[in-house]
């Protein structure tokens, strides 16, 4: 996997997962805090998209993934 996809990997699952530990309705509800980590999520991506620059794919990059286009 190149690191671009790795980052919208990690990313997905990151929103998914605080998603369902967010929403009252979901079986593994925690708190509805978990909605601003989503937010949080959100915000990385309209920035990376804005600014073309994502540290996680810079990390990702120095862990060895290949850079991808």
């Amino acid at each position: 996997m190149t690191s671009w996809q790795i980052v919208r990997l990690v990313a997905g699952t990151f929103i998914l997962l605080s998603l369902a530990l967010g929403i009252p309705g979901s079986p593994i509800f925690v708190s509805q805090w978990w909605l601003a980590f989503t937010a949080f999520v959100g915000a990385n991506l309209l920035q990376s998209s804005l600014t073309r620059w994502c540290l996680m794919e810079n990390i990702m990059r120095k862990l060895g993934a290949k850079s991808g286009c």
